[in-house]
């Protein structure tokens, strides 16, 4: 554990005991978490306090924990008639738009908003994790009153999530098409989309329809003629037959 960061949260302890939740060194990194109601508060005291003195808000993003630990892709074993893997629809390749995703999550809380502070003045960095109250509505104070280069990062993470940042003064869409339905970068949302577009040169514009293509996961299989994959039992024939 660096020194440095443990220097770090203590002063963050010592200044913010009250209202952090949590406070984690991980991958070299510090994060603290707040709730909503304190955010705006801790952001405040995080940049004009001198002995913190986190200046710039470097990123702010989105993210959806509903499918958090869970993956369809992980195996702990393998036989000669192929890979268990992909077998569990615990993807939103697999989902049509308004299906819902296996084995979500759905009694924790499900939206945060990660914000990413560097302080100049003592070059150090900081992660600020903000969980939203309510999955349904998932609404956090906007920070843009005490960091403004927050303001296309809300609003990216307001498209792409649908996390809504309260008190931003211009909190609309910024990446996708006028009209579109549903937020993209949710693990619920479908690979395939909800409408496919086409250019329709008898009504001389662009329309919308229906996906018409099938979701699909491509699961590979690998078939190998190695000893590794055999049975005890089969690999004890071939010592027999062997011999």
């Amino acid at each position: 554990m660096s020194n440095k960061l443990q220097n770090l949260s203590d002063k963050l302890q010592a200044t913010l005991a009250a209202k952090i939740q949590s406070s984690v060194i991980d991958c070299n990194e510090l994060t603290i978490e707040v709730s909503p109601g304190d955010l705006v508060a801790v952001a405040t005291v995080l940049r004009d306090h001198d002995d913190l003195a986190f200046e710039q808000l470097i990123d702010l993003c989105g993210v959806d924990y509903i499918a958090y630990g869970i993956a369809e892709w992980t195996t702990d074993s393998s036989t000669n008639t192929g890979f268990s893997r992909g077998v569990e629809n615990a993807d939103a390749g697999r989902l049509r738009f308004g299906d819902e995703l296996a084995g979500a999550n759905k009694d924790k809380p499900r939206f945060a908003s990660v914000i990413h502070l560097i302080s100049y003045k003592h070059n150090h960095r900081l992660r600020v994790r903000t969980f939203a109250d309510d999955n349904e509505y998932p609404a956090i104070p906007s920070v843009i009153e005490v960091w403004n280069s927050v303001d296309w990062y809300e609003r990216e993470s307001f498209d792409l999530f649908g996390i809504v940042y309260e008190s931003h003064p211009d909190l609309r869409r910024i990446l996708t098409d006028y009209g579109f339905v549903g937020h993209p970068f949710r693990k619920d949302f479908p690979l395939i989309g909800n409408v496919e577009m086409r250019y329709d040169p008898e009504q001389e514009r662009v329309i919308y329809e229906p996906v018409s293509i099938e979701p699909r996961v491509l699961v590979p299989r690998v078939i190998r003629e190695d000893n590794r994959y055999l049975s005890e039992e089969e690999q004890n024939k071939e010592g027999a037959a062997d011999a």
